[in-house]
């Protein structure tokens, strides 16, 4: 019973999963979003093979808790999953984990291209993990 979480972003698109007992997250990686139709056939293979039962959304908020501006393309891109998932998707309150993924990366000494090619995957498994570690009962 795994659990898919999602960094979703205009240029690239983070994705982690849980490890079957749902402890632990895992990068599975980043896609580039070069369109709707590239990106969700991209997830469909990654739902496919993992067949996760609920899907975590990174969910854009300022400091003060409202909705930031990108809100709206998160929904819109959760409502769109739903052509292809048809299992629970949930959203995670996501800030700061732009900030923690630097600090990860800075203590790796990851820099450059490299960088920029995990940051989002990063991303994506401190969502999962804030989830899974909210949700253990």
């Amino acid at each position: 019973m795994r659990i898919l979480g999602i960094d979703y972003g205009d240029a690239r698109v983070g994705v982690a999963v849980s490890d079957a007992l749902g402890f632990m997250a895992s990068g599975v990686g980043t896609i580039k979003n070069t369109g709707k139709k590239a990106l969700f056939a991209e997830l469909e293979k990654i739902i496919e093979e993992y067949k996760p039962e609920t899907i975590v959304i990174g969910m854009p908020r300022n400091m003060d808790g409202s909705e930031g501006f990108r809100a709206d393309a998160t929904k819109s891109f959760a409502d769109g999953l739903k052509d292809i998932f048809c299992g629970k998707i949930v959203f995670e309150d996501e800030r700061l984990t732009t900030v923690g993924a630097s600090r990860y990366l800075n203590t790796t000494n990851t820099r450059g291209k490299k960088r920029k090619a995990v940051i989002d995957t990063v991303s994506a498994c401190l969502i999962l993990e804030q989830y899974l570690t909210r949700n253990r009962t």
